[in-house]
């Protein structure tokens, strides 16, 4: 169905990123920025959810083959996750503050499975 839907890659992974942010905020979380980026790498979603600012990766994956969306978040990609989230809250100069880190996975269509794992690492 979504099939030619996209451009590149880049419009696919935000039409994903706007899907999981919809689902957060149906889940009582308040957006605070979207598409952070640094020299370290992007962090996709920051939310908060009451008093706490999360962090949110988000993989999309049409097919489970090859470990599918809940795989991809490799130990290299949670290693660049972490210095752009230092980064942010250096930047925010956000100390003290209590945060979270989680992952959406998503995989297939009509309609995608969403899967929300709260405190990857």
């Amino acid at each position: 169905m979504l099939k030619g839907l996209f451009s590149n890659s880049r419009d696919k992974g935000s039409y994903y990123e706007r899907l999981a942010e919809s689902y957060l905020q149906q889940h009582g979380l308040i957006p605070e920025t979207n598409n952070y980026y640094c020299r370290y790498g992007e962090i996709d979603l920051i939310m908060r959810d009451n008093n706490t600012l999360v962090f949110i990766e988000v993989k999309y994956r049409k097919h489970t083959q090859f470990g599918g969306a809940l795989s991809a978040l490799s130990y290299k990609k949670q290693q660049r996750l972490k210095r752009s989230i230092y980064q942010y809250l250096t930047e925010q100069q956000l100390h003290n503050t209590q945060v979270r880190v989680d992952f959406v996975a998503i995989e297939g269509e009509n309609p995608p499975n969403i899967q929300w794992i709260k405190s990857v690492f």
